[in-house]
């Protein structure tokens, strides 16, 4: 039990108590705000900021760029999805209106060429950082820096992959898109590796209840969708 608490928390040692703390009290609010997504309460976006805005942080001094554009992006798609949300529910009629609930939408064909671009972008986006990672790791300094294709590893290509998806799904989420929760399914299932991997623990711990809470919120949402009444709403 002592060599698994140590191979799990074992990293922690180095990093500060205000580190450790900050990284809990990210990693609640993310769960939190999953679990309001779930149930289509617009208090996601608030609470997802405070979640996104601490990771942010966290994830420059770790020099984890492509997991910080993520979260820098989460926190532009929050404002813009509470926007969303929050017009769409002043949109709906009187009679439809559930305390805290938004209407829900299925993927159209007009969104597939906007995810692709956002596809492309991204993990171009991803790589070019990784690319000059020993640039930003040298200070920003190209002086000694060797640079190139093969420097990459195994985890820089999945962190392309699992941020591609980790933005398409946010664009969704914020366009109330039921299949987001697809994305949101596959790349939190491949983050609990990949943060164990990195030596996150906690965040780990996190993308696992993320990934249960997901596949429930999926359900629930088509749920949500087929007695919703059948009004179109902007």
């Amino acid at each position: 039990m002592a060599e698994l608490l140590t191979w799990l928390f074992g990293q922690y040692a180095d990093y500060s108590t205000t580190f450790i703390v900050l990284e809990l009290i990210a990693v609640v609010f993310g769960v939190a705000s999953v679990l309001l997504a779930s149930r289509t309460n617009i208090l996601v976006f608030p609470i997802g900021l405070i979640s996104t805005a601490i990771f942010v942080y966290l994830l420059w001094k770790w020099q984890l760029f492509g997991d910080m554009f993520i979260n820098a992006y989460y926190t532009v798609m929050s404002l813009y999805g509470w926007i969303n949300w929050s017009k769409n529910k002043k949109n709906q009629p009187i009679e439809t209106h559930e305390s805290n609930n938004v209407r829900i939408e299925h993927l159209h064909a007009g969104d597939v060429p906007i995810l692709s671009a956002l596809a492309i972008a991204t993990m171009s986006f991803v790589a070019l950082i990784y690319y000059f990672r020993p640039v930003i790791n040298n200070g920003f300094s190209f002086d000694g820096a060797v640079l190139g294709v093969h420097l990459f590893t195994w985890v820089d290509y999945t962190d392309m992959l699992t941020t591609a998806l980790f933005l398409m799904a946010m664009w969704l989420m914020a366009r109330r898109k039921i299949e987001h929760w697809i994305l949101w399914i596959i790349a939190d299932a491949i983050s609990v590796p990949l943060y164990f991997y990195k030596g996150f623990t906690f965040t780990a711990l996190q993308y696992v209840v993320f990934t249960l809470i997901a596949i429930w919120a999926y359900y629930e949402w088509q749920r949500r969708y087929r007695v919703q009444p059948r009004a179109a709403y902007a």
